[in-house]
């Protein structure tokens, strides 16, 4: 039996949130999987995306079996929700073997109390108003996308991605999600506890920051000692402003940034067969012990089975 996968769209949805992992779905069918995909609206009638473009539908929102993908949008959560997108987000939910979310779309599950006392996720700038809103909700407010039990909910853009990849896995293997991933040329599924945040998004940040130069620095050389008197000297800024460039520009603090482009470094070495306590060496943990609790807390695995993996 096809596995049906139904997907809400509604005006000002995120384009990438909802042809990602519809991109997923189809390259999973053409490598043998059967998955039946619907887009569907709260009236059954074409969207108008956040990008402008008409996104058409196959019909109402109603009671699917399957999965559900709810997308979000961008500044949907400045404004209450519409009725109407709200009971259609209620109705699809009703008869869903699995319910998931992409960004924002999280809070529009939690409007409805279906996060109630369950652990999520959503996009990075948006958790603190995530936890505010919705108190009920464990929010996890680093990961790439968070399970809890038959619900799914993932940070921004990309990550649907990897949500779509990890349920491709679920339902038909790895090696299927792996020619998945490289038919799409994106990254194989990374772990859904895996920080949003990642090293190349310090692309992002303006030439004329005051944190580009340090960011590239760290790039070049997580080995080195770096500290909050180290770097904000290289971005010559005080420590507290440097903490709060961390927070707006990039959304964390230096010292997490810092664990992070270890973290790949590290990654990178293990790939390509250093053992672990070189890898520990020359990313900058400098002990296996290190490298071991930091694997654990952000991957879910051992620097030793990652290596045995890849």
């Amino acid at each position: 039996m096809p596995h049906r996968v139904t997907i809400l769209a509604f005006d000002g949805v995120t384009m990438i949130d909802v042809a990602g992992p519809s991109d997923v779905f189809g390259h999973a069918n053409r490598l043998g999987a059967d998955y039946e995909l619907r887009v569907v609206s709260p009236d059954g009638q074409p969207v108008r995306t956040a990008s402008g473009t008409t996104l058409g539908v196959d019909g109402v929102a109603d009671s699917p079996e399957g999965t559900v993908l709810v997308p979000g949008a961008y500044g949907m959560v400045d404004f209450p929700f519409t009725g109407p997108l709200v009971d259609a987000v209620r109705q699809l939910v009703s008869e869903a073997g699995r319910i998931t979310s992409v960004c924002t779309g999280s809070f529009l599950l939690a409007e409805i109390g279906l996060l109630d006392g369950r652990r999520a996720t959503t996009h990075w700038r948006q958790v603190d108003r995530f936890a505010q809103r919705f108190p009920k909700v464990l929010v996890q407010p680093d990961a790439l996308y968070v399970r809890d039990g038959d619900i799914v909910t993932s940070a921004g853009v990309s990550s649907g991605i990897d949500l779509a990849l990890s349920l491709v896995e679920d339902d038909h293997g790895p090696d299927l999600a792996a020619e998945v991933a490289r038919a799409m040329v994106v990254f194989m599924q990374r772990p859904g506890g895996q920080s949003q945040f990642s090293a190349p998004s310090r692309a992002h940040v303006g030439r004329d920051s005051p944190l580009r130069t340090l960011l590239d620095a760290v790039a070049a050389d997580p080995a080195e000692h770096w500290t909050v008197a180290t770097m904000s000297a290289r971005a010559a800024v005080s420590a507290r402003q440097l903490s709060r460039l961390f927070h707006d520009e990039i959304g964390t603090t230096p010292a997490r940034y810092v664990e992070l482009v270890r973290l790949e470094a590290a990654q990178d070495l293990l790939s390509r067969g250093h053992t672990v306590a070189s890898a520990a060496a020359r990313s900058g943990f400098g002990s296996d012990e290190t490298l071991r609790r930091v694997f654990v807390q952000r991957l879910g695995v051992t620097p030793g089975a990652y290596r045995a993996q890849h």
